[in-house]
């Protein structure tokens, strides 16, 4: 199964000098992932593929009441790497692992 959408870059920022980037899966793509017959993981975690462009890594998304549907984490090397800029549309596909 692939996902693909397109959504900004978004900065969640901790009481820290860091701060983590995350694009929201959008309502309906947050549906699909929340119904898969996947074994249960931490905070309802559900582990993926992600791609960006042509940089493609294995991360997880997690549940987010406050985004209303599933965050995916944006490394700082896939930023890098496929020139993403704050607050930039992403183009995402996501595929689940172990289904």
């Amino acid at each position: 199964m692939r996902l693909t959408f397109s959504a900004p870059l978004w900065r969640w920022q901790v009481r820290t000098d860091s701060s983590w980037w995350f694009v929201t899966v959008p309502p309906d793509e947050s549906d699909t992932l929340a119904e898969l017959p996947l074994p249960p993981r931490g905070f309802g975690s559900i582990k993926v593929t992600a791609t960006v462009g042509a940089t493609s890594w294995t991360t997880s998304v997690f549940p987010s009441d406050e985004q209303r549907g599933y965050i995916l984490p944006m490394k700082r090397s896939v930023r890098l790497a496929e020139g993403i800029e704050p607050g930039a549309t992403v183009r995402v596909t996501l595929e689940p692992v172990g289904l």
